[in-house]
């Protein structure tokens, strides 16, 4: 099971075994006994490579202060064996919940002094919470106890990225998020706005070999180790990364520090508080040593989302350093107090990226002034409109804001980013592809026609500080017209066929060969068949043959990168290598969106970094493992996992038995087909059963097939009519062989499954390198390939709707109207009727224009 997989099973058990507890409070819980076992884990993985074997670690308890020194000198705390996860699983029917209770008081107790800001309370949450999971000791042990048997499966060892743990724990978050309502903003920021901010600030560190990011409203912590993450990749060591945050939700500060520290960044990269941002500001010290602690803290990067128009108290603020150069936000408004905040604490030339509400870009007033100052001191770099509904929990349309503390120019940079999304159930979701037009947009610092604009100072001053995007960008679809002489006379107006002019700009001589000009303003279409005449014309037909030659050797560049290459390669950078292939084969090729073309790349490159992850932790051999396929069954009122047949740990078995055990399958829908012909025969045959012979014995009682015993019986006693007879003898024979055929069928197919497991299991690394092949590059090659005939069907498809848009002039509607008419008045005549009828008939007529 891959981390997908199990993360999907685990919260679809989780959002079930929540019951009515709200998902807000839940995800505290299941995440809290995530990070317990996280730290367990690590104890004991620690603890044998000094040396501990199984045996020896029963003996781990708090009374051996020598071990409890060391471990907590190493770990930065300590847990003895009765509290050790692992232990409380093999408990079995022994565990009870005061046995967590005991262990997460214990853990509190037994901090390191040095670890005391990472650790000190982060179980509070969870402990003050597990009353909630059960009204009675006994349903408080079997919530519990069900938790801990969810979570058990989920490895912590962490190698060579493989991040199951933090993939799982991103990914139950993100869903409780989705099924918290308005609360989800308090705790998470969705992924793909987390990785725009990420790509963004990375682009501007990328050449640092040390940085420090902050996140003062931290949430769960996932958009600051998205940054984290996103700018690793152009470093030689992660651990030159400080990591700050501050958060004012108690519970959701303890999701940040278990979410940092689960991710393996050093406890000494992580600095955290818990309070009020705008209140308790840094310079932050150790009250037990302010002159060594004391940090005035100034970050290269700075990334929030704070809460939207939250009220805050301005009072006595005038003099903070934060304010003091631009001015106070309003009372009822914090949005540009957070702004200031986050850009008070920005080096010299480091970046920041906050999300705020569509408002601060034309809201007056105090707010008006900050704006006015922050453009004049030329701290506004970029501003980029998101699409609405991106947010859990609220609706509202949002942007990024990008500034620096110095800047190289005075233009700003607005993008109107709204209109690239995907709908994921009641949100919106930015797609791959639109998240990397965005970050190509802003480092390249382009104008892009109906998506960005750079901005000069002085049009801004011109629109008195305004910024609100549609005054700069226009992203709005052209309105659909109706041309008035084409309407009355026929023709197709140029002005309407100027609006495909980048095709005509791609394929220089189709116009003329598919319209005839009728004047300079008219055209006629010159032939049959559009479709027809597009597919076949030379231009067509070279502009298919160019993008095939581009992509020629597309499939031996995937085979060395990726087949040849996937001991090696870094999954986290290979994307974006393959990217470039991509684009750079796109570059002479017109029509053809390279934004379209990655995002088919993407879609197949996360199925491909799933298995290069498995091959590269688990080594080759992985690929001819096969693992149990487990599922959920009820057994006696409740669900258990319980194995049904197996599954390829990387190959599919479907893979296998379309190419190599291809005569197997093919005898198997052989027989597969015979048995849906005889459904088929089944049903036509019942068909012709009379409806009064429906409601006998040998129809069952929904009246829509035969009873097989009943059948048998009636054929037995023969005592029905011939026909009748003849056609239960049908049925029964149609039954034999349904039955023999289905039989077949289930034997073939678990004949099969276990001859792909066998085959599976004994693959060469020739065929199961060929099978990887199969399954990574020939679908993304065919995908990349069908781009410029799905770009030639739209441009059909636009070129027959505005054929069709003139087809009928209005003089031709007003000929079949009166036509229409004409017929229905002979119809009328032959109508007879009681001379009331008749009288309003006669009226029809009149108004038809019949006499």
């Amino acid at each position: 099971m891959n981390k997908q997989q199990l993360a999907a099973k685990i919260w679809a058990s989780a959002n079930k075994m929540r019951s009515k507890i709200e998902a807000n409070e839940y995800k505290d819980y299941i995440l809290g006994f995530i990070f317990y076992k996280f730290l367990s884990d690590k104890e004991v993985k620690y603890l044998k490579e000094n040396d501990w074997t199984d045996e020896y670690l029963a003996e781990l308890t708090e009374e051996d202060g020598d071990t409890v020194e060391s471990i907590q000198k190493n770990m930065g705390y300590f847990i003895s064996y009765d509290n050790l996860f692992s232990t409380w699983i093999t408990k079995g029917s022994d565990f009870n919940a005061s046995n967590v209770t005991d262990a997460l008081q214990a853990f509190s107790r037994l901090i390191s002094t040095t670890h005391k800001k990472v650790f000190d309370g982060v179980f509070k949450t969870l402990e003050t919470g597990l009353s909630k999971l059960g009204e009675t000791s006994g349903a408080r042990t079997k919530a519990i106890r069900d938790l801990l048997y969810l979570i058990k499966d989920i490895p912590m060892d962490g190698k060579q990225d493989y991040d199951v743990l933090g993939f799982i724990y991103e990914y139950l978050i993100s869903n409780f998020a989705a099924n918290a309502g308005k609360k989800a903003g308090e705790f998470y920021t969705p992924h793909e706005v987390s990785l725009l901010m990420s790509e963004i600030v990375a682009a501007h560190l990328k050449e640092r070999t040390e940085i420090k990011i902050y996140d003062p409203t931290s949430g769960s912590g996932s958009l600051l180790i998205n940054i984290g993450q996103s700018v690793a990749r152009y470093m030689s060591n992660s651990n030159n990364i400080m990591y700050y945050a501050q958060e004012l939700k108690e519970n959701t500060y303890n999701l940040t520090r278990m979410n940092l520290v689960m991710r393996g960044i050093l406890p000494d990269n992580i600095v955290t508080r818990n309070g009020d941002t705008l209140e308790e500001d840094w310079p932050y010290f150790d009250e037990n040593d302010p002159v060594n602690t004391y940090n005035p803290l100034y970050v290269d990067a700075v990334v929030s989302n704070p809460p939207y128009s939250q009220a805050w108290n301005s009072a006595d603020k005038e003099s903070d350093p934060r304010y003091a150069r631009f001015g106070l936000a309003p009372k009822g408004k914090a949005d540009y107090a957070f702004l200031l905040h986050d850009l008070f604490h920005l080096k010299s030339d480091g970046i920041m990226n906050i999300v705020l509400p569509h408002g601060v870009l034309f809201r007056g007033g105090e707010e008006g002034t900050i704006r006015k100052n922050l453009i004049e001191q030329n701290h506004i770099d970029a501003i980029i409109g998101l699409p609405t509904n991106i947010f859990f929990g609220t609706g509202i349309p949002t942007i990024i804001m990008v500034l620096k503390q110095k800047r190289q120019n005075t233009d700003i940079l607005i993008i109107d980013a709204s209109k690239g999304f995907e709908k994921v159930g009641k949100n919106n979701k930015l797609r791959a592809c639109d998240i990397k037009k965005i970050v190509d947009v802003f480092t390249g610092y382009t104008s892009v026609k109906k998506f960005s604009k750079v901005v000069s100072r002085d049009e801004i001053r011109a629109n008195d500080y305004n910024l609100n995007i549609p005054r700069y960008v226009d992203s709005s679809e052209k309105a659909e017209s109706w041309d008035i002489y084409a309407s009355m006379f026929g023709g197709i107006p140029e002005s309407e066929l100027a609006d495909l002019h980048k095709y005509w700009a791609a394929f220089p001589t189709l116009k003329d060969s598919l319209f005839k000009k009728e004047s300079s303003a008219y055209s006629q279409l010159n032939v049959d068949d559009i479709k027809k005449a597009v597919q076949q014309h030379p231009d067509i037909k070279a502009f298919l043959e160019k993008y095939a030659t581009a992509f020629s050797s597309f499939e031996d560049y995937l085979t060395k990168e990726l087949i040849e290459g996937m001991s090696t390669l870094n999954p986290s950078k290979e994307e974006s290598v393959l990217s470039q292939d991509v684009f750079s084969r796109l570059d002479n090729i017109p029509l053809i969106d390279r934004y379209s073309a990655y995002q088919l790349l993407d879609e197949d490159w996360n199925r491909i970094a799933i298995d290069l992850e498995v091959i590269q932790t688990e080594g080759f051999a992985a690929v001819k493992q096969v693992d149990p396929n487990m599922v959920l069954k009820k057994k006696k009122g409740e669900e258990q996992e319980v194995q049904e047949g197996w599954a390829g740990h990387v190959i599919p078995f479907t893979l296998v038995q379309e190419t190599l055990l291809l005569d197997d399958l093919s005898a198997l829908k052989v027989k597969e087909e015979r048995l849906s012909e005889i459904t088929s025969d089944y049903k036509e045959l019942f068909e012709e059963l009379p409806e009064e012979e429906k409601s006998k014995d040998f129809v069952n009682n929904a009246q829509d097939a035969f009873v097989v015993a009943e059948v048998k019986k009636a054929l037995k006693l023969n005592n029905e009519e011939a026909a009748i007879l003849e056609i239960l003898q049908k049925a029964d024979d149609l039954l034999t062989k349904e039955k023999s055929v289905k039989k077949q069928v289930k034997d073939d197919t678990a004949k099969l499954h276990i001859k792909t497991k066998k085959t599976i299991e004994a693959l060469t690394d020739d065929t199961a390198l060929e099978l990887i092949k199969n399954k990574w590059i020939s679908p993304l090659v065919q995908n990349i390939g069908e781009l410029p005939q799905t770009i030639i069907n739209d441009f059909i498809t636009k070129l027959d709707s505005l054929c069709r848009k003139y087809e009928s002039t209005f003089s031709d509607i007003e000929m079949q109207i009166k036509d229409t008419e004409k017929s229905l008045v002979e119809l009328i005549y032959q109508l007879n009727g009681n001379d009331f009828d008749m009288k309003g008939l006669a009226e029809l007529k009149s108004l038809l224009g019949g006499k």
